[in-house]
């Protein structure tokens, strides 16, 4: 059963097989999006999830287009057959994310950083003329609260495999650069219809917590929310009409929060967005 709110609306979304990513797809879906696009590196992991959708009643048009964000060659392909579509985007959800990883990507970048903040940067700027096509295109990025935690950004950090033993010290940093890149677009797409959000879900029962923390999950569980209350956020800002006029704000239990004095730093989202931009374009 729908209810029909968001017929006529396409929603693309990165990391749907599994945590808030799937309960996003599917509360998008019993809303009645028109077109769900679902962004993930496996057609097999994510086959469950297309199933439950058309097994649920789903009357929305399901897309599989796959995206490995540590492979930029392979963002671009995958912006390719997005841009096949033809259609417009009314929100871009880039929720995808790693912690707690070491590594580095095909191109070289530190693999946190890579995957969570550069490959969804390349993606973003490859769909925007998408999102620009909506009536009230938005971008959702999907941050967390670890952002505060971050001390700067070591540029040089950025092009080297992960330093740090845990990999959370690099997880901040890509957390940070969540925000920023939210902030910066949200200055530099001011005089359009397209507005941005970035967010943190919640402590939430993810598959991420239990890669971290193994068999010690178990004892977080009572105080972690579940993934459908852990996308209530992303929901509400990529649905919600009264958010409309709002853009760049960072939010947390569906509401405005203030973020880190650094990533309110001008400068440094200048820089990011920037070094971004040389960094997708040398490659």
């Amino acid at each position: 059963m729908t209810t029909g709110e968001l017929v006529g609306k396409t929603f693309v979304v990165t990391g749907p097989n599994t945590g808030i990513g799937r309960a996003t797809v599917e509360a998008l879906a019993k809303r009645g999006a028109s077109r769900i696009v679902l962004c993930a590196r496996s057609r097999e992991r994510t086959q469950p999830v297309i199933d439950a959708l058309h097994s649920a009643g789903a009357d929305s048009e399901i897309v599989f287009v796959p995206l490995d964000l540590a492979d930029l060659s392979a963002v671009r392909h995958a912006a390719e057959r997005i841009l096949e579509l033809d259609c417009a985007i009314d929100a871009l959800i880039n929720n995808a994310g790693i912690a707690g990883i070491r590594g580095q990507t095909k191109d070289g970048f530190e693999l946190t950083f890579g995957t969570n903040h550069l490959g969804h940067f390349l993606l973003t700027e490859e769909l925007l003329p998408l999102v620009r096509r909506a009536p009230r295109g938005r971008i959702v990025i999907v941050s967390s609260r670890g952002h505060y935690r971050a001390r700067g950004i070591d540029w040089d950090a950025l092009t080297e495999p992960t330093r740090s033993f845990s990999a959370m010290p690099e997880y901040f940093v890509s957390k940070l650069a969540n925000v920023l890149h939210a902030k910066v677009l949200a200055r530099r797409l001011a005089d359009s219809s397209v507005t941005t959000y970035s967010l943190h879900p919640g402590g939430v029962a993810s598959d991420i917590y239990q890669r971290r923390l193994g068999a010690f999950a178990v004892l977080l569980r009572p105080f972690l929310i579940t993934n459908q209350e852990g996308a209530r956020t992303q929901l509400r800002c990529a649905t919600e009409p009264d958010l409309a006029g709002e853009s760049g704000l960072y939010y947390h239990d569906e509401r405005p929060k203030t973020p880190s004095a650094l990533a309110l730093d001008e400068r440094l989202q200048d820089e990011l967005f920037e070094r971004s931009q040389q960094w997708i374009r040398s490659q």
